[in-house]
Parts: structure tokens; C-alpha cells; sequence
């Protein structure tokens, strides 16, 4: 563990050489210049990890509450992540845990980061999510829905809050509060402000009656807000917010959201559940912005992304790599999208995201041979 914290330490103090100053809440540092983030990234390991709520967990706020926090869970299950060489799991936040329990709320995220940090570990956190369902709540989450992918999850901010400007101020107040509470923490890797912040105003899926309207227009307005309100809160790790979808990819400029998160990120991620050719055009085309690579979400077996065909591209490249799923568990993310279209009836072949059964058997040997296998050849490297 000592080895660890040297290393990270070492490439915080390697940041401060390469022209980056120590900041101080409230007094917002700039984006990072295209070398500042090529240095940090030269001091990293190679990123390889999943995104990550345990087995235990529907949801952000199941995760995260007091009465659901589950600390033996999540020790048990980082380390089969570390068994198999992962060092970074991606964390989804809630702005309704810092409103229901600030204090508390902080103490838990304290609690993941010193049992990440055991197993060497660390987190990337994400702040918004702007997928699934639009009316979150606090309290007991409903069960999962059988047979159903990600039947659970819950969008931060709610349609109710994005729709109502008044609530903006919190917002606010809970991104300066978390990202300040850990602003120089050598445990987080980063901060991934905005999931999947959408493209349009056309918002489809399951949920499309009850999002927030022109929800599209609204969080362009908010997602450069938020990165200034990390910045401002003294945020030393670096700032990012995904590319998804397909808007950015062509020759022609980008605008609107994708520029924004082009713009504003200090270093580029990205999402691709892809085949391995649209994935390495993806890495390629990101190139150009001459910023460090990672993407944080991948994998989607029967899409056609797998371990396999994708890990050995991003190794190549020097892309950092997150799939999603780490444990078959509450998600329900071993269900392919279409599940609600047509909820399964029994576990489906091949399995859709998700790299351990919720003993800690691997779904499938080969592939955490080959995780293993791949993380050791890049330390060598």
C-alpha cells in the first residue's frame, strides 16, 4: 500500500513542476494545458478497471445511504477487482445524499476511498448522471424489476431539480462541498462531472413522459457551471465529462454538448460499445485533441464488445479502460438494453455487462485471465 501512495504523491508533486499551483477553494484554478495533462498522465499506471456499485445496490443512493452502506461488501468485492489487477473503479455520486446528510454522506465516501486505497484502488467519481430514471428518491429503493437491465438506477440531478433554477444554488453547494472535501485526496484519480449529459432536446426511452423539459438546452446551461464549480472548490485531480454517442465523431466542427465536454475536460473520456474497429477509429479520432485517453465505459458482450477484442486496442494506445459491471448484483446489468423491451425469463448467453457471479466466481475464466495478463504486461511496459 506504502508503494501506492509514493506513487500517487510523487505524481502530485510532478503536477506542481509542470506549472500546475496548489489552489485554495474559491479561488478557480484554468483548465489544464494540453502538457500539464499529458504530464499527470505520464506518472499514472495504466487505468484498468470497471464501473462500480456493489452486488448489494440498485442504485446510487442504495449504494451510498447509511441503512444500505455496506462496507464489508464493497472490501470483498474490490478485492476480486484487485485480484485480477484493476486499479480504478468508476463511482456514481447523488446531489440528494449531500442534501439529506452532508456530514454523513462525506464520512461513507471516506470509508470506499480508505477501502479502495487497500487494495490499491483508486476512484474516479462521477457528480451527474443524466440517465435512467428522472425522479429519484430518498429513502428504500424499490426492488429490482425481473429480468430487467438497470431496472433501479436514478438520474442526478432529478427532472424536478434541472427544471427549477432555484435548486441550482444546491447544486452548487454539493458540488463545491464534495469535490472540496477531497480536492487534494491522492485516492481519487479524478472527477467525472456529467455522465452522458444529452446531445438534444429529443429526449427518448422508457422514461421520455417524465424528464425534465427541454432538458437537452438546460444542462448545457448547467454543465459548464459545474465544471467551475469544481475548479473553484480546488480540484487537483483532473476534470472530464464523457463523449457518447455518435455526434462527435465526423470531420465536420462539433457543437453543443460534445464541444462543451471537448472544451472544458482536462483530460478526454469517452464511451464505446462498439466493435473493436469503431472503437480504435473512436481512439483515433480523440487523438487529435492531443490530451490523455480514457475511456469509461465499455463492454457489452452480445454488442459485440468484449474483453478480448477491445483491451489489447486501448493497451496498444495507451487508453485507460472501464468496463461496465464489475458484479452481477441489483443492476441487473448481466441483462442486455432490450430487457425492457422484453424482460428475461433466465440468465441470458453471453452475459451483457459484468465480469463476476455475486460469489466471486468469474463469469468467464478467460477473461479475467486475460485482465490479469494484460494489467501485468502494461506494468512492464
Amino acid at each position: 500500500m506504502a508503494v501506492v501512495f509514493v506513487r500517487v504523491t510523487c505524481a502530485f508533486v510532478c503536477l506542481l513542476g509542470a506549472g500546475l499551483a496548489l489552489v485554495t477553494p474559491g479561488a478557480a484554478r484554468e483548465r489544464w494545458t494540453q502538457q500539464q495533462a499529458r504530464d499527470w498522465y505520464a506518472q499514472q499506471p495504466w487505468m484498468l478497471g470497471a464501473n462500480y456499485v456493489p452486488a448489494t445496490a440498485i442504485n446510487q443512493l442504495e449504494m451510498w445511504q447509511a441503512d444500505t452502506f455496506d462496507p464489508a461488501r464493497i472490501d470483498l468485492e474490490l478485492g476480486w477487482a484487485e485480484a485480477i489487477g484493476m486499479n480504478t473503479m468508476r463511482v456514481f455520486l447523488h446531489d440528494l445524499l449531500w442534501q439529506q446528510d452532508a456530514p454523513g454522506f462525506r464520512r461513507r465516501i471516506d470509508i470506499f476511498l480508505e477501502i479502495a486505497a487497500r487494495h490499491h484502488i483508486r476512484a474516479l467519481f462521477v457528480l451527474f448522471d443524466s440517465v435512467w430514471d428522472p425522479d429519484p428518491h430518498l429513502g428504500p429503493q424499490h426492488p429490482p424489476v425481473p429480468g430487467v437491465h438497470n431496472s433501479g438506477w436514478v438520474q442526478s440531478p432529478g427532472a424536478a431539480a434541472l427544471a427549477d433554477p432555484s435548486q441550482y444554488p444546491r447544486l452548487e453547494s454539493y458540488v463545491r462541498g464534495v469535490v472540496g472535501s477531497f480536492a487534494g485526496d491522492p485516492r481519487i484519480l479524478g472527477w467525472d462531472v456529467w455522465n452522458e449529459p444529452p446531445y438534444s432536446d429529443e429526449v427518448g426511452g422508457s422514461y421520455a413522459s417524465l424528464e425534465a423539459p427541454h432538458k437537452g438546452r438546460r444542462v448545457r446551461v448547467l454543465l459548464p457551471k459545474v465544471f467551475r464549480w469544481a475548479r473553484a472548490a480546488g480540484a487537483m485531480q483532473p476534470l472530464t465529462s464523457g463523449l457518447w454517442g455518435e455526434s462527435w465523431e465526423g470531420s465536420e466542427r462539433v457543437s453543443g454538448t460534445p464541444l462543451i465536454q471537448l472544451e472544458e475536460s482536462d483530460v478526454t473520456s469517452f464511451h464505446s460499445y462498439d466493435q473493436p474497429a469503431a472503437f480504435e477509429r473512436k481512439v483515433v479520432v480523440l487523438s487529435r485533441y492531443h490530451r490523455p485517453l480514457i475511456c469509461t465505459e465499455y463492454m457489452a458482450r452480445s454488442a459485440g464488445s468484449t474483453f478480448e477484442n477491445t483491451l489489447p486496442i486501448a493497451r496498444k494506445h495507451g487508453v485507460g479502460a472501464i468496463n461496465w459491471g464489475l458484479v452481477q448484483g441489483r443492476t441487473q446489468t448481466i441483462y442486455p438494453w432490450d430487457s425492457w423491451q422484453k424482460p428475461y425469463d433466465r440468465e441470458p448467453i453471453p452475459w451483457f455487462h459484468d465480469i463476476f457471479r455475486s460469489d466471486g466466481r468469474p463469469y468467464d475464466p478467460k477473461e479475467t485471465a486475460l485482465i490479469r495478463q494484460l494489467s501485468v504486461n502494461r506494468a512492464a511496459d
